[in-house]
């Protein structure tokens, strides 16, 4: 959990590149970058409905006032927030939309902020399905193409947890892995217990709840956890930020903090102190819970139906030695018992919610309604800032109230915030491995920054066994830089994977050496660095960031990427590299060498083309299925948006052009090796140019085949989405 938190806390960088000819080197692992939060000013959004529940816009500074400790307090910054809910492009050919190859900071980050927090310590196994539906249909249905979205297992499932992304297909397999894992309930747990002891001698008919101490630990870490997504996302400011918590609720009263439970004193108080830092942790942070309950209207249904008989608390039970009759002993465990539990802990939920500025969705089967309240919640708010006492380090609590002047309007905002304690802690020496503290900030970032404007673009080739090795391509914006002779741009990558570790952190540095009658193109369309990635299978995002050393300007990128398992699966395609008549003319800091013979120009991000443009692609298809002598057909096709193809191109290539099985030699002998992986590498090289004077302007699709002909017919695609526009003159 920590280390997802704290991704990038592993990098380090040194070296550099100029722009002919460059080098990059890796460093000795770096401390991570801390987010502090001082009270310098407080920030507060603000949710303003009318009596009908509609989002009032039109209201102005004067119109609101805000409290802390009941003092007026002066509003220094004032904004009103209305994100649109964004689409991608779908193809309506396409079940779902193409996941675009290329990603960009052209445009600054606009969209909203959650994390799904997917709490299998407190859900029952058989209601994981529940969980998973809930969570699916807010992500299928709810969130925008301008949205990011990170999901966590309170059970600290780091390898099944997806970081920040846009990308549904990646958000909703993060889903899929979800397994509820929670303790029976603490009232069919007694009940049991009981069962098995009542004909004990001396029964003693206090029966304790056979898994508290387990239950006290899984309630620590639940709270832990939305306490440390709280303190991570103080650093993200002036947006509104949620947690949506689908949860069947923890099993300890949160209506009374200060109440002592029947759990060992030392543990409950160790609970409630992990409550109070909690709340304490998102007020200081801004964050709003939204709890979602998955056990619908059934609450305890299916535990009900599982007990066989339960202890009789109205009549009390009898000792069957000394006769003794116990009145309503037996309530601890009974039915009555199982009500209130099932309300304590829908109560934790509503609390949790209420005291952040969110809401709770308990007792209903259908989400609809919630999950488009919490996209509105998050679409359309006011955010306000104002400076308190300066002197103000006491480490308490303090209560805000934000009112509207205008009658028959209701506010929701976050209730206070908890001010630091003591002296300010002296700023950290944080180690960076020679990149500057903005450049390394920047990396870190959960979101897009826009400082440089920047695209990327990745494509994975067979590399050495097991890996791949992928293309890095990064387009700088001519504009945001100083292209002055002499001065210098850094441009930093590396990939992390699903636990955590980091893969080949480089730190490139570009020098300016432009000819004249180069500069102006360098500043009309920028300038592109190349690099390579050595990364075994598996799924990754990639992280990069480029800084202007003269003006310190800084952009960042982040890019998924799936790198898929060339030396095993029957036939693969490799990723597409796409270059263009007009994308050709960008100056090339870094070039990559492997493409000087395949592709007439260097690969270009460009995914918009003029119609008097024509497209090159180059693209390897690997084939480990068979050593039976067989046939490949290798198509390129533009689809229109109706599935109608436009152009084809197709190749029949023979496996005979494959390199050869490698020969090792034992005791003199010579023995062929069968096994696909232990091959040479290789692969059907692939091109085709695409003429696009003859396709009118409109969205298209780059659908790109490899099929076998041995056995099943096994096949690989790829696509990549496209525009065409009128000619340029």
């Amino acid at each position: 959990m920590h280390q997802r938190l704290r991704l990038l806390g592993l990098l380090a960088w040194l070296g550099g590149s100029a722009l002919v000819a460059g080098q990059a080197s890796q460093a000795p692992t770096v401390q991570p970058p801390v987010f502090r939060t001082e009270v310098e000013y407080v920030e507060v959004d603000a949710v303003v409905t009318d009596l009908e529940g509609n989002f009032v816009r039109d209201l102005g500074q004067d119109d609101f006032q805000v409290f802390e400790d009941g003092r007026a307090q002066t509003i220094s910054t004032f904004s009103l927030v209305d994100i649109p809910v964004e689409r991608l492009e779908r193809p309506l050919f396409a079940a779902r939309a193409i996941e675009p190859d290329v990603q960009s900071n052209q445009r600054p980050f606009d969209g909203r902020v959650y994390v799904v927090i997917l709490d299998d310590l407190h859900t029952e196994a058989l209601r994981s399905q529940r969980v998973k539906a809930a969570a699916r249909q807010f992500i299928e249905r709810n969130l925008g193409a301008n949205d990011r979205m990170a999901v966590i297992f309170t059970g600290g499932r780091a390898e099944a947890a997806q970081e920040f992304t846009s990308n549904k297909r990646l958000l909703l397999n993060s889903v899929d892995r979800f397994l509820g894992r929670k303790l029976p309930s603490t009232t069919i747990a007694r009940n049991e217990e009981y069962w098995r002891r009542r004909n004990l001698p001396l029964f003693d008919r206090r029966v304790n709840d056979p898994y508290d101490q387990e239950r006290a630990y899984n309630t620590r870490s639940m709270l832990e956890t939305l306490q440390k997504v709280a303190e991570w996302f103080s650093g993200v400011r002036g947006r509104r930020k949620s947690m949506l918590l689908v949860s069947e609720g923890i099993d300890y009263d949160l209506t009374e903090i200060i109440r002592q439970y029947d759990s060992t004193p030392s543990m409950a108080s160790s609970i409630i102190d992990d409550i109070r830092q909690t709340i304490a942790a998102t007020a200081r942070s801004n964050v709003s819970i939204y709890a979602i309950d998955p056990r619908g209207l059934g609450g305890f249904a299916d535990e009900d139906i599982a007990v066989g008989s339960f202890a009789d608390a109205d009549r009390g039970d009898t000792d069957p030695i000394s006769g003794a009759v116990a009145p309503g002993a037996a309530a601890n465990y009974g039915p009555r018992a199982l009500n209130n539990e099932l309300w304590m802990s829908q109560n934790s939920l509503r609390t949790l919610s209420e005291e952040t500025g969110g809401f709770a969705a308990v007792n209903r089967n259908d989400f609809t309604t919630a999950f488009e309240r919490i996209v509105k919640d998050n679409s359309s708010y006011y955010v306000l800032a104002y400076y308190p006492a300066a002197s103000k380090r006491d480490g308490k609590f303090h209560k805000i109230e934000v009112r509207v002047r205008r009658p028959g309007l209701t506010v929701r905002a976050r209730r206070g915030y908890v001010a630091p304690k003591g002296r300010p802690s002296p700023p950290r020496n944080t180690k960076t491995g020679g990149m500057s503290p903005e450049l390394f900030e920047a990396i870190n970032s959960p979101l897009n920054v826009s400082g440089v404007r920047m695209q990327v673009f990745a494509a994975p080739f067979k590399g050495p066994a097991p890996n791949a090795s992928v293309l890095v391509g990064v387009e700088l914006a001519g504009r945001d830089l100083s292209l002055a002779t002499g001065s210098k741009v850094e441009v930093s990558y590396l990939a992390v994977d699903a636990k955590s570790k980091v893969f080949g952190p480089r730190n490139d540095v570009i020098t300016m050496n432009f000819r004249p009658e180069t500069r102006p193109l360098a500043e009309q369309s920028g300038i592109r660095s190349f690099g390579r990635l050595d990364l075994p299978p598996g799924r990754y995002q990639l992280r990069v960031a480029a800084r202007d050393v003269a003006n310190a300007s800084v952009g960042s990128v982040i890019y998924d990427l799936d790198v898929p398992e060339f030396y095993k699966e029957r036939i693969s395609l490799s990723g597409i590299a796409l270059t263009s008549l007009s994308g050709a003319s960008m100056p090339s800091g870094r070039l990559d060498e492997q493409f000087k013979d395949v592709l007439p120009a260097p690969p270009v991000g460009q995914r918009t083309f003029p119609q008097n443009d024509e497209i090159a692609l180059f693209a390897e298809v690997y084939d480990n299925s068979g050593a039976a002598p067989h046939r490949v057909d290798i198509v390129a096709s533009v689809l229109t948006d109706e599935g109608r193809v436009l152009f084809k191109h197709e190749e029949e290539r023979s496996s005979s052009e494959l390199s050869p099985p490698t020969v090792v030699f034992d005791k003199g002998k010579t023995a062929e090796v069968t096994d696909a992986s232990k091959r040479l590498s290789g692969g059907f090289g692939y091109t085709a140019r695409i003429p696009l004077s003859e396709i009118p302007p409109g969205l298209y699709v780059l659908n790109v085949e490899a099929r076998s002909r041995l056995g099943d017919n096994p096949s690989a695609v790829r696509q990549v989405q496209f525009r065409v526009v009128p000619p340029v003159r």
